[in-house]
């Protein structure tokens, strides 16, 4: 088990969004219609986790690169993935000033490892080596079929709140008064449960983060390497901010860092947990290394 338990805190957050779910199927129509929206959120979970590999590279504007390329990601990344036992994945350059990284694909067999020419430009070796370990260790944990399915089930959440919210304003819906829905209970639900849905969405993403962190650290046996990435990616990345557009907000939760200016998302509904807290684990997690 984990350190810090984020296996466990992974699982209690999806029975939180599930909840909700639940919640808002009890309240329509006593939850009869409830396993359309089941079906509605299994759909687009298949639709995002099968092509998650292609919709965060094409928002990035990402190029494929031969190991003549880019000969030291090349060999970092093989050398990781051989002491993990894995495949290699393909490897992206995004032509942006930003620093940033993120791995994405539907297993280790269809997986992509993309950077950034900024994050290429930042990192000394032995950074960037702490940087492509976090990224293989979301593809190794399969967090994103993780975030796939949180995304799913939130979008559902949402699409059938704003439903809800429509049903409200004309009585509640259905023939009769035993069909009738409570018109301020599902006012209150449409309002409470997209928030909730999102909430619980960003903190399993900030959750699987630390996961990577950790894992990431072991895989490279040097967590102060990762944690000195952190710090330069803090600065480079509020120096260098992307733009919040719609394609690139749907691919943020897959990149090492926030690729935001700070006023441009807050630290509620950030996908990403705080640096200082980020770094402060790799410092006890190396501490913890060099006492064994």
């Amino acid at each position: 088990m984990h350190k810090h338990h984020n296996g466990l805190k992974t699982a209690a957050l999806f029975g939180s969004i599930f909840a909700v779910l639940l919640a808002l199927g009890t309240v329509i129509g006593q939850g009869r219609y409830l396993w359309l929206f089941a079906l509605f959120g299994v759909a687009m979970t298949a639709y995002g986790y099968w092509n998650s590999d292609k919709l965060a590279i094409r928002a990035m504007h990402a190029y494929p690169v031969s190991e003549a390329q880019a000969p030291v990601m090349y060999r970092i990344v093989r050398e990781l993935s051989t002491a993990a036992g894995k495949p290699m994945p393909a490897l992206y350059v995004s032509p942006t000033a930003a620093p940033n990284a993120f791995a994405t694909g539907r297993n280790p067999e269809h997986a992509a490892v993309c950077c950034t020419e900024g994050i290429l430009g930042l990192l000394d070796e032995r950074e960037l080596r702490g940087v492509l370990g976090h990224e293989l260790m979301h593809v190794y944990n399969r967090d994103i079929l993780t975030g796939s399915v949180a995304a799913a089930v939130a979008g559902v959440i949402t699409s059938v709140a704003q439903m809800m919210m429509f049903a409200s304003m004309f009585g509640g819906g259905g023939g009769n008064d035993e069909d009738r829905q409570n018109p301020f209970a599902m006012l209150a639900m449409a309002l409470l449960a997209p928030f909730a849905a999102m909430f619980i969405q960003m903190a399993i993403s900030r959750t699987r983060e630390f996961d990577a962190d950790e894992d990431g650290a072991k895989l490279t046996g040097d967590p102060l390497a990762l944690a000195s990435a952190l710090r330069k990616l803090e600065v480079g990345v509020a120096k260098a901010p992307l733009q919040p557009t719609p394609a690139i907000q749907n691919s943020s939760h897959l990149m090492i860092a926030n690729p935001f200016r700070p006023q441009d998302v807050s630290r509620l509904f950030s996908t990403h947990p705080p640096m200082s807290e980020r770094i402060a684990r790799l410092e006890e997690q190396a501490y913890g290394i060099r006492q064994r």
